[in-house]
């Protein structure tokens, strides 16, 4: 019989944390520790200005596509989603959805976040729907609430945007100047740039690439000129990672192929086929690649989504509104062939990989310590649970996975990834995860009982490690 004393507290200061050595590791060497977000995709714009949210719903449910899928799958006609619908009623529509959420990570953030960021406590429910809709709409005009509040909430210390080349970074400029305590820093984010498969998107695009490089693109060298500016760019506005979302890793030694002939059938309006898009986002890729690492940057590689699988949609709300999923697409080979063949010239940037599909943790894992060369404090990282597998049991997976085959004294530790400013919780959520796994370890005695070494691991992979990692300063900046 399960009586109230024995219930657990949903929610409550030990939230996950499921032996006593859990609890002294999180509460005493992890959850005061600063935030680095080295990844997400947060508006510089929003930053720069303090934007001041009308409501709610502007802030937690705008640009959120993992809420808009579970609304979907729970019959919510997409009016209250993406459409004409007014922010309280899609408001008031997400508190009918969350109850039907449990056991999906959304129950667990949304109810974090709603804690963390406005106190409250209550489940959020349909029936205080419109309660908590007034009563955070109210505080979000409270100066402390704007974008930066938010972040000083937390204790974010850097936050790293998600940039094109062409963009014209004015908004870190602004912020910059304004010395602000938590620091912004852009990140090199070039997918566009040998996005060949449409051959008229892709023309467009060099054209305005073109403009803000100063230089006109005809030719696969003017190309590769014209993404090396946009490099020094960036890199005199404080600039010292890159990033990539890929389905998997391009490599091809086709002698036949040719990056510049293949440029031209693009530039002509002809469609590459499936070896020539290959062979030529191998090519750009690499070159950017060695750029990176003659400028001492960290690269990312996101690999593994399958997006915009239902096209009826897509043409309706456009790309990332909540109909991409994880691929099964083989990484291995190409991966391995891609990091050695900059690797065989010492040209391998410090590098972090994201696996998507689960199947393939192994392979990453393993794959990370084939090029750890004894330069750099885990050079070449195995990045955190990302996007589908962001939630308890991905990063459980993830860190069992890296602690078996890596080093996870080693790992870098959690990012947002995530377009809200109410996402950061997720950094606690990781915390308490991470300091369940070796608190439960100590339990079971397949670690020592050592708390000061142990407490050290914890922070450095909540803090330390990336603080470390990554070259983030205002000095970096030469404007």
């Amino acid at each position: 019989m399960i009586t109230a004393q024995s219930q657990k507290t949903f929610l409550s200061e030990d939230f996950l944390l499921k032996s006593d050595y859990a609890k002294i590791l999180y509460h005493d060497f992890a959850k005061h520790l600063p935030i680095i977000d080295y990844h997400n995709h947060l508006p510089p714009a929003e930053i720069a200005q303090n934007r001041r949210f009308e409501n709610i719903s502007k802030i937690w449910l705008a640009g959120d596509h993992y809420k808009w899928r579970a609304m979907r799958t729970l019959g919510v006609n997409e009016h209250y989603i993406t459409g004409t619908a007014s922010d309280q009623e899609k408001f008031e529509k997400w508190a009918y959805t969350l109850p039907y959420t449990m056991r999906n990570p959304l129950y667990h953030w949304s109810q974090m976040e709603l804690s963390r960021y406005f106190g409250l406590d209550d489940l959020l429910t349909v029936s205080n729907g419109e309660e908590v809709y007034q009563k955070t709409s109210e505080m979000l005009q409270e100066e402390d609430f704007r974008a930066r509040g938010l972040l000083e909430r937390m204790q974010v210390e850097v936050v790293c945007t998600t940039d094109d080349p062409t963009d014209t970074l004015e908004h870190h400029v602004n912020y910059f100047r304004q010395d602000q305590s938590v620091a912004m820093y852009p990140a090199f984010r070039p997918d566009k740039s040998f996005a060949i498969e449409n051959p008229g998107i892709y023309k467009t695009y060099l054209r305005k690439l073109s403009e803000v490089a100063g230089i006109e693109i005809t030719s696969f060298d003017t190309l590769i000129e014209a993404l090396s500016k946009r490099i020094e760019f960036f890199h005199a506005h404080g600039c010292r990672l890159s990033d990539h979302g890929l389905e998997n890793m391009y490599y091809s030694d086709d002698s036949r192929l040719s990056a510049d002939g293949i440029l031209q059938k693009v530039l002509r309006g002809n469609l590459p086929n499936a070896e020539e898009i290959e062979y030529f986002k191998f090519k750009v890729l690499k070159k950017l690649c060695k750029l990176y690492h003659a400028h001492g940057w960290v690269q990312q590689f996101h690999l593994g989504a399958l997006r915009n699988t239902n096209t009826r949609m897509l043409t309706v709300l456009g790309p990332d509104t909540g109909f991409d999923s994880i691929g099964d697409f083989n990484q291995a080979v190409a991966l391995g062939k891609f990091l050695n063949e900059l690797d065989s010239s010492d040209q391998l940037s410090q590098t972090v990989i994201y696996n998507l599909n689960p199947r393939d943790n192994e392979v990453f894992a393993t794959m990370i310590g084939n090029f750890n060369d004894g330069s750099v404090k885990g050079k070449v990282q195995f990045g955190s649970g990302w996007w589908y597998l962001d939630q308890k049991d991905g990063m459980e997976k993830q860190m069992n996975t890296l602690s078996n085959m890596g080093l996870i004294s080693c790992f870098i530790g959690m990012l947002t990834d995530s377009r809200s400013f109410l996402s950061f919780p997720r950094h606690e959520y990781f915390r308490r995860i991470l300091c369940n796994l070796f608190g439960q370890d100590v339990e079971n005695g397949e670690l020592p009982w050592d708390e000061k070494w142990l407490g050290k691991l914890i922070s450095d992979i909540c803090y330390h490690n990336a603080k470390n990692y990554f070259n983030f300063s205002r000095d970096n900046y030469n404007l």
